[in-house]
């Protein structure tokens, strides 16, 4: 199914536009003692992009989403110039970016908000500016998404608790859902590696 033990890997890096050749410490490691777990990484990234519920755009978006969340920037890279061979624009792209960061300070806050459960800070105004939410260029669903993913990962159960009701409220079925949060998942398990 996959050929040799290098081959796999080359196969894995091709699938997120990131160099054959690129040489990771663990991947190289993994990839050099036959390790069954870079077979399954494999997979598990193919299966996680060819999702049923996402298009390929919404997959490479909601990736792209993650390494920034990550801070993986050769992998920003590589899945910005997959995204513009789709026909994904730079507004789209810098959407992504801006809803990253956004769920960064969000996650943060209401991280807060729920650990201290204090009525005082539950009722003072959260003052971070939201706009960038109203109409998204993506569209509110795909925006509501893309937050959902990012805020799983970032541990706010707040925040993935409202997003995922909004989501739905878009029209999202709970199979899109969760294929978003295991793409989300996967390509982190991935970024660890790399």
């Amino acid at each position: 199914m996959f050929g040799t033990t290098s081959e796999t890997k080359k196969n894995l890096l091709a699938e997120l536009n990131l160099p054959t050749d690129l040489a990771s410490v663990f991947l190289d490691r993994l990839n050099s003692a036959d390790h069954r777990y870079i077979k399954d990484l494999k997979i598990n990234v193919s299966n996680s992009l060819k999702a049923s519920t996402l298009s390929e755009k919404d997959a490479v978006l909601l990736a792209l989403g993650v390494a920034i969340n990550e801070k993986a920037t050769l992998l920003v890279s590589s899945l910005e110039e997959l995204a513009k061979a789709k026909g994904v624009e730079e507004k789209e792209l810098l959407e992504v970016a801006s809803c990253v960061s956004l769920m960064n300070a969000n996650n943060v806050f209401y991280r807060f908000r729920h650990f201290m459960d204090k009525e005082s800070y539950n009722n003072i105004p959260a003052g971070i500016r939201m706009s960038i939410m109203m109409n998204p260029v993506l569209g509110k669903e795909f925006f509501e998404l893309l937050s959902l993913v990012i805020s799983a990962i970032n541990g706010c159960e707040m925040c993935v608790t409202s997003h995922e009701a909004s989501v739905k409220s878009h029209g999202a079925s709970e199979q899109r859902i969760f294929e978003a949060v295991r793409l989300g998942a996967v390509l982190k398990s991935f970024i660890v590696l790399l």
